[in-house]
């Protein structure tokens, strides 16, 4: 079975979690990390999902999951060992227009979870296709060692140098110059190893005395 990869804005979309183990707290955090607006249905929670909804970071229904539940949700993940609930969410979510996501369960899923590596606004997505979790988190682990948090940085600071390039008088050709004369200089590794004064001098020799740390007012 193929699928589409994307990445979903869920800043202010409601969404339901069915559980309240770990896995469902799992999930919640993740959704609580997008912003989006939380509802969980179990009779039992676990110290951190009550801690969250004693905070008001989200709504708490405490029975268990009625037919019709899922409807007005964007989508709904289910952190449950109920087999037939299962069966009767993919039957509701179908009809109900709904995305549902079964922990462990991708036969029954219209959408499953990559494994992610993320580094402030950079995410890599890595999925199998829910055929091998194992080998999704395998290559979660070798994607982390090759991309750490100098890849953040670089992302906040040409997001700064953006902000000021779009300003100036450039064709579109000259910005695209820049901007890949920078990210494929020694960027990065000047980052990573916090060599600030050769930093300061590859944005100056690359875009002028105008970007340097200084006056982007950025700090490594």
């Amino acid at each position: 079975m193929g699928y589409y990869p994307i990445f979903v804005d869920l800043n202010g979309q409601p969404c339901l979690v069915i559980g309240g183990g770990s896995v469902a707290e799992r999930k919640v955090a993740s959704l609580l990390d997008a912003q989006a607006r939380v509802s969980v249905i179990s009779p039992t929670l676990t110290r951190q999902l009550e801690a969250w909804a004693a905070e008001l970071r989200l709504r708490t229904l405490r029975r268990a999951y009625q037919s019709g539940d899922l409807r007005g949700f964007r989508l709904v993940f289910a952190a449950t060992s109920d087999q037939a609930l299962h069966q009767r969410l993919a039957a509701e979510a179908d009809a109900a227009g709904v995305l549902l996501n079964v922990a462990d369960r991708p036969a029954v899923c219209s959408f499953i979870v990559p494994a992610v590596v993320s580094q402030g606004d950079l995410s890599i997505a890595v999925s199998t296709g829910g055929t091998s979790p194992a080998m999704a988190q395998k290559i979660r682990r070798q994607l982390s060692a090759d991309f750490g948090p100098e890849y953040a940085q670089a992302l906040q600071l040409l997001a700064r140098i953006r902000e000021r390039v779009t300003r100036e008088r450039l064709s579109s050709q000259e910005r695209r110059h820049r901007f890949h004369s920078l990210v494929n200089s020694r960027l990065l590794d000047y980052l990573r190893d916090r060599k600030i004064d050769k930093l300061d001098g590859l944005l100056r020799a690359t875009l002028g005395e105008a970007y340097s740390l200084e006056h982007l007012d950025f700090q490594v």
